[in-house]
């Protein structure tokens, strides 16, 4: 009768987990990096969902494990398997969250009536190693319903292990004919009732040109991990319980309470007591109970005299909060710990390449310093505006080749992303009135007026102000083949000012 009662408790204990993980998520910006690789094509008819695709780890959303998901030719991932093979609705009129909205349990990337039969194409991917992979879902140059020559791409990211996603807006155009141009981006749990969209991104009538959003929840682990440095490389660590306490419940750490196995948690047993615990093994799993839920905790002590992501950081030196856990140093919160990351700060040019030490502490003392060239206290490796001219490195790539070091626009041997005399950021080509499109562009250059304003010319200028094209007509695309390679400024001028967008030809 006893063991009955633990397994009611511990039951009800996995039954309140779910249910705070309800309706927790938040969504930010994050910067505009999409993916570039192969994909396995989708072949799937209009209006209708895929069948069951397995996904590379386990994923975690709204408190649920899955591990297939199902790929909408509408714009959205379902992960329901019922919805494997089945009709994808393509009309609605709500925002979300609502328990009437026609598709549940799902993240929407541009969720609106596409019509995949007429060009474009969906695909699917998986990029990394584990246990940091990204499940990528591409929806490339997919036609609007009723508006073939209108053109919907975005990406759908997952990631293992911090259950982060991502949706990545390339160009998303908006058109009327269909279900009234209706599009909303975000995520609804299998009830409807929780959801969360960002601002001005629910169910509407708007288009979208090189937006990120990141939707995550912060405080919530699926799976929480402690990973220390193993001075005996034996594989067996002492583990600081505050450390753990701290980072699951921060307003409460005291009553997170910790037990050696999932029976001893749900009865509340034979709790683990001390301020360190001493791992029985490697990857060792151990529990915590709070705030009504248990969660996995998995200890892992490592060889820190190896550098796990090859890029010339010690590892140790990758605890940045020096609290012992490597797993919880996340500068560019991609998911990737900094201790697997080769990219620490997420700016595009590899940590390896920054973690350089040109100059000494002092004159007295051979300690060297790491290079940070806007002295703003943040070493370049973890900085992702290194020479703090308000530009994001990323946004230094001008040429676009996904590699801002190469990029020195004044020939001074100096990267621009380097030299905060040259800020000639992209600004992600966000405007008010405008968007154009491809960027960098090879042929022809389009540009978005989802206004409708009345324009009068379309004025393109180099980076030494010489007006190198002019088109005197309301046209919505600018032949620029005939333009050398470089950075260009196009001026969009209308009944009622001017707007000002960066571009680059290849």
């Amino acid at each position: 009768m006893k063991q009955n009662y633990i397994l009611i408790a511990l039951f009800m204990l996995l039954g309140v987990n779910n249910g705070n993980a309800q309706g927790n998520y938040a969504v930010n910006t994050i910067p505009y990096v999409p993916y570039q690789g192969s994909m396995t094509n989708l072949n799937t008819s209009d209006d209708m969902c895929s069948g069951l695709i397995t996904l590379p780890f386990s994923f975690d959303y709204y408190g649920a494990t899955y591990n297939q998901v199902v790929i909408s030719t509408n714009g959205y991932v379902d992960l329901r398997s019922s919805s494997a093979n089945m009709y994808s609705p393509f009309s609605f009129s709500t925002t979300i969250p609502n328990t009437a909205f026609p598709v549940k349990n799902s993240i929407l990337g541009a969720y609106q009536d596409l019509y995949n039969t007429t060009g474009g194409f969906i695909g699917y991917t998986v990029y990394g190693t584990a246990p940091y992979r990204k499940f990528i879902v591409y929806y490339y140059q997919n036609a609007l319903f009723a508006c073939s020559s209108m053109r919907s791409t975005f990406q759908i990211v997952l990631h293992e292990t911090s259950n982060i996603i991502d949706v990545i807006l390339i160009d998303k155009q908006a058109c009327a004919n269909a279900n009234a141009g209706r599009t909303v981006t975000g995520l609804i749990d299998i009830s409807g009732a929780n959801g969360i969209s960002p601002a001005g991104r629910n169910t509407g009538f708007w288009s979208a040109y090189h937006e990120a959003w990141r939707f995550s929840r912060p405080g919530y682990y699926a799976n929480y991990s402690y990973v220390l440095c193993d001075p005996n490389n034996d594989g067996i660590g002492d583990f600081n319980v505050a450390v753990i306490q701290n980072d699951l419940f921060p307003s409460n750490p005291s009553s997170v309470n910790l037990y050696p196995t999932m029976a001893d948690a749900g009865a509340q047993t034979n709790a683990i007591t001390g301020p360190f615990y001493t791992s029985l093994s490697q990857n060792q799993v151990i529990y915590a109970v709070y705030n009504g839920q248990i969660k996995a905790v998995t200890l892992q002590a490592i060889d820190c005299t190896i550098d796990a992501d090859s890029d010339s950081v010690p590892t140790d030196l990758e605890d940045l909060n020096a609290d012992t856990n490597l797993a919880n140093d996340d500068t560019d919160a991609d998911g990737i710990p900094n201790y697997s990351d080769n990219d620490d700060d997420g700016d595009m040019i590899l940590t390896n390449l920054e973690y350089v030490f040109p100059k000494t502490n002092s004159a007295t003392t051979s300690v060297n310093v790491a290079l940070d060239t806007d002295n703003d206290g943040t070493p370049n490796y973890l900085d992702n505006d290194d020479d703090g001219d308000g530009v994001l490195t990323y946004l230094e790539d001008y040429n676009g080749n996904g590699n801002p070091a190469d990029d020195d626009t004044n020939a001074n041997g100096t990267p621009d992303y380097m030299e905060s005399a040259v800020a000639l950021g992209l600004n992600q080509n966000e405007n008010a009135d405008f968007a154009i499109f491809p960027n960098p562009v090879n042929d022809q250059l389009f540009i978005q007026n989802p206004n409708q304003l009345d324009i009068q010319s379309i004025l393109i200028y180099n980076t030494n102000g010489v007006l190198v094209k002019q088109v005197n007509t309301a046209i919505e695309s600018v032949p620029v083949n005939d333009l050398a390679a470089g950075l260009y400024l196009v001026h969009v001028k209308t009944t009622t000012g001017t707007s000002t967008i960066k571009f680059i030809k290849r």
